[in-house]
């Protein structure tokens, strides 16, 4: 009977075999090979999994200015709703007391007045305090209204500040993000090493079958056995799941990236004096779609860079699975 593989072969006659060495090393020379093969890639993926962890802080605080972004956003909205609905009925009481203005204008320039109207002025004298009375009422509501309503402005003016800072740093952490994913992946010469490694064990596992034939040292065969069986796990290890999650999360921190610089723009421009002051139907809902925009923008960012987080949270878990298996594998020659 003859075995053959792709570099050597046995010549089994009876109970008694025969080997020939083809370009098989001896097993301890493979060993050296393998190692030499096998050595130092714990090292290139810790340095992935760093990165990766630093890069998933990255994304978590530009998930977190999204969401304050966001949040403040909607609340700067219910506060100019407000701020609009006393607009309204700050106008409408100024408009009431112009009213009466006129009015009381016309009466006191009517001729003729008749010694009826001077017997009525002591009876209309109780209805005149109280007409006063009313007047100075409604100043004061007036003057409790613009109070509020200058409140509410400052407060506007304050979350649309803080809107366009928490995006500014959503934008700044998607960018960080995405050039961080984009960088930390299984490069080539990585592969290649992996590749080897994993080449140099597949021969290990041949010198071993020979060096049993052969009577080798048990000690070295279970040596030897030990490495195969640890550095095999290579085989196991998907090199392109890293790569994949390091390519969704570049491209997720870099959609963030650009809504949230959106977004700061449009936050910006909406909460400048020009914009704000201009009370007109056109500057009134410019003002209001560039802070719908600004909200949208920041939902948005905000969900892109949740999925990043998520892409990074991956990416750690597939390269904790490589690095266990480097660090197993390394540790077996020891």
């Amino acid at each position: 009977m003859i075995l053959k593989s792709k570099s050597w072969f046995v010549i089994c006659s009876g109970i008694v075999c025969f080997s020939a060495y083809g370009d098989i090393l001896p097993l301890k020379e493979q060993i050296e090979k393998a190692y030499e093969m096998c050595s130092g890639i714990s090292d290139s993926m810790s340095d992935l999994k760093t990165m990766a962890g630093i890069n998933t802080a990255v994304t978590a605080v530009g998930t977190v200015a999204g969401g304050v972004a966001l949040g403040t956003g909607i609340a700067k909205t219910q506060v100019d709703k407000d701020a609009e609905k006393l607009e309204k009925e700050l106008q409408d009481e100024i408009n009431k007391l112009k009213q009466l203005a006129v009015t009381q204008t016309r009466i006191d320039i009517i001729p003729d007045i008749t010694p009826e109207d001077l017997k009525m002025a002591d009876d209309d004298k109780t209805a005149s305090n109280q007409t006063s009375s009313d007047k100075t009422s409604g100043n004061s509501a007036i003057d409790a209204k613009k109070a509020e309503l200058e409140k509410l402005t400052k407060k506007s003016k304050l979350l649309g500040d803080i809107r366009t800072g928490t995006m500014a740093t959503s934008a700044a952490t998607g960018v960080t993000g995405a050039i961080i994913a984009a960088t930390n992946r299984v490069k080539g010469g990585l592969k290649q090493r992996v590749d080897n490694c994993i080449k140099s064990v597949d021969d290990l596992s041949r010198s071993f079958a020979q060096a049993r034939i052969d009577g080798e040292d048990p000690e070295i065969l279970a040596y030897a056995e030990g490495i195969i069986h640890e550095c095999n796990g290579w085989k196991n290890v998907s090199l392109s799941k890293i790569n994949d999650r390091s390519t969704g999360a570049a491209v997720s921190s870099g959609v963030g990236a650009a809504m949230a610089v959106t977004g700061t723009v449009t936050s910006a421009v909406a909460n400048t004096d020009k914009i704000r002051e201009d009370n007109t139907e056109a500057g009134k809902k410019k003002e209001k779609d560039l802070n719908t925009v600004s909200n949208v923008m920041a939902g948005g960012a905000t969900v892109a860079s949740g999925v990043a987080t998520v892409f990074n949270a991956t990416q750690i878990s597939a390269i904790k699975s490589a690095v266990n298996v480097a660090e197993k594998c390394e540790g077996a020659f020891k």
